[in-house]
């Protein structure tokens, strides 16, 4: 087809505000799928994605409408799942941007339109839920055309669900979106280019190997050519190449501007990673295609078996995970309460739920999932540098210089009056509002944080503090040197590394108060009394105590016998002493979670 009859785009909005349901009217309005076919969320092909009702991996397909091919790229709408909409955004010329009619704009959308602008997409706004009852279709516009500086007209109202004016949005793509053009309209002929193809999604595939989904922005990738990962120096083979309708559709190359798939001998997806340049390995390009980066996690959760003989039965379960997730990065962690287990990364705490689910349902495995926590820099007294992604890694403090942690940029989108709540709420988590600006009705509050303090239950703690009418988008900003300390904390004496937390000095008290607590509430009874301590370093700084179960001796004897009594009480003290010595104390897998715990 003529590169000008082409039209690459994608969907953005933010979580649940239509965009996999637009995408299936689409289809069905384009003939692209079979009404008999046809389902809900026909692109979300996890059985997860389908239980939640959002989209946690991006997928691709072609359409043909009217002569034209409209190559189609439908994104996931959570915060955790950004950098997959940014590689998007790098491989089509438009971007649907889809508000819902009841809701408005909200953080994720805000999000996705900068993504959007930055690289210099045009955006075809659209009103999803015009037909639901609660629907403020002309105060939506009014935010719309406050945030983009379009006009009236140019936003389309639709019905994603009953396919009512999908047809315009159809018409707006094929009339606004420009056609593929060359990556550098500096280079005169494709020759002195080199061909050149972005990777913005891989999996691996049991029978076929390592699958990539690639926009070609140079040239012609034939079928059975030799292929090169520039930025992961790695060879392969194009062993099969074609576009997707949602299935694959076999064709002997893809051209330039074209959005299809590229089937390799590759065994992993860590030798074609996301964001990467594919290209001739006999005839490279001589510069990859701008914007990559590797993207890195930044949360870190220790995983463990119940029982230590399915250690294997995990490590190789995340192996396969992790083929189809180049996000993941993990590590083999050793507890000598746990046993063997791995510490593994993520891109923030759904991602970390979509895995443990995935790991408990698809390969029935029965896990203890630590805290959560965020990784630390250091520097030590000599100079040097480290990381480190648990508090139980830390170094003596006697040989650490200095330790920083990530904060976050932070937007919150509320109503007026909560804006007082929501600050009290920023301030409780070491954070400080850097700006605040309205959007019609609504509050905009921009804020930064420190990372660690937004993990466990900030989202809930907003939720309720705005009755549910607040939306939370964040990204990294930087690390900053803070007095952080590590709180270690004793279970009958014994010291539990998986337990262990960082936080700021200030904080170290009233967490550790409160989470020998929730230990105490979890933690069963046992024959002998239980002491629950927090400590930084050598010093206590909270204490709890477990009572314990006492078995009646005296039952069966007379009630006057007092000196029967006497010895058969004293025999059960020393046996519970003893019993303390030596006794194991079994920890539930709740306990290692507590943090996650509301109050």
């Amino acid at each position: 087809m003529n590169t000008e009859k082409i039209r690459n785009f994608c969907i953005i909005a933010h979580i649940d505000h239509g965009k996999s349901t637009l995408a299936d009217r689409m289809m069905e309005l384009t003939n692209t799928v079979e009404k008999r076919r046809m389902k809900s969320q026909l692109l979300d092909s996890m059985e997860l994605e389908r239980e939640k009702g959002i989209t946690i991996k991006l997928t691709p397909v072609q359409m043909h409408y009217k002569g034209y091919e409209l190559n189609l790229i439908d994104t996931p709408g959570h915060v955790d799942f950004s950098y997959e909409v940014s590689r998007s955004l790098q491989a089509v010329e438009t971007a649907i941007l889809v508000v819902d009619a009841t809701q408005g704009i909200q953080a994720q959308t805000l999000a996705n339109v900068y993504l959007a602008l930055e690289q210099d997409l045009y955006i075809i706004p659209v009103i999803n839920k015009i037909d639901l009852p609660a629907a403020n279709t002309e105060k939506v516009q009014n935010e719309i055309i406050n945030l983009l500086g379009c006009s009236r007209s140019e936003i389309i109202g639709v019905s994603a669900k009953t396919g009512f004016n999908v047809e315009q949005v159809l018409d707006a793509i094929i009339a606004k979106t420009p056609s593929p053009t060359r990556s550098n309209q500096q280079i005169p002929s494709p020759a002195s280019v080199g061909t050149r193809a972005l990777i913005f999604d891989s999996y691996f595939d049991d029978y076929r190997g390592v699958v990539l989904y690639v926009r070609v922005f140079d040239g012609q990738l034939p079928k059975n050519s030799p292929i090169k990962m520039m930025a992961a120096n790695t060879n392969g083979i194009a062993l099969e190449v074609g576009t997707l309708a949602p299935d694959m559709q076999p064709q002997d190359q893809l051209r330039e501007g074209e959005i299809g798939y590229i089937v390799t001998n590759l065994k992993t997806t860590r030798e074609a990673k996301v964001g990467d340049t594919v290209t001739f390995a006999k005839t490279p390009a001589a510069v990859p295609l701008p914007g990559y980066k590797d993207v890195l996690p930044f949360v870190y959760a220790g995983f463990f078996t119940v029982s230590n003989d399915q250690y294997k039965d995990l490590k190789e379960a995340i192996e396969k995970l992790s083929l189809s997730d180049s996000a993941l990065r993990f590590e083999p962690e050793n507890s000598p309460v746990l046993g063997f287990g791995l510490r593994i990364g993520f891109l923030g705490l759904l991602h970390m739920d979509i895995i443990r689910e995935r790991l408990e349902r698809e390969f029935d495995l029965d896990l203890v999932v630590t805290n959560p926590s965020t990784n630390y820099q250091i520097t030590l007294n000599d100079g040097t540098d480290t990381e480190i992604k648990s508090a139980a890694d830390l170094p003596d403090l006697s040989e650490i210089a200095e330790i920083r942690e990530p904060w976050v940029k932070g937007e919150i989108i509320l109503p007026k009056p909560m804006i007082g709540s929501v600050l009290s709420l920023i301030i409780d988590k070491r954070g400080h509002q850097t700006n605040l600006s309205y959007i019609e009705e609504r509050a905009v509050i921009n804020f930064e944080a420190p990372m660690a303090n937004l993990l466990t239950d900030f989202y809930d703690q907003l939720k309720s503090a705005t009755s549910g009418y607040a939306s939370f988008n964040y990204e990294l900003a930087n690390y900053r040197a803070e007095d952080l300390v590590r709180v270690d904390f004793l279970v009958g004496g014994e010291k539990i590394d998986a337990l262990a937390i960082m936080c700021h000095r200030s904080e170290a008290d009233g967490i550790g108060r409160n989470i020998t607590k929730k230990l105490k509430s979890v933690i069963p009874r046992q024959n002998f009394e239980v002491a629950l301590q927090a400590a930084i370093g050598a010093r206590i700084i909270a204490r709890e105590t477990i009572g314990a179960f006492r078995k009646d001796v005296l039952t069966k004897i007379h009630t006057g016998d007092r000196d029967r009594k006497a010895k058969l009480l004293q025999k059960q003290k020393r046996g519970k002493a003893r019993m303390k010595r030596f006794g194991k104390i079994d920890i539930p897998s709740e306990a290692f979670t507590v943090m996650l715990k509301r109050d």
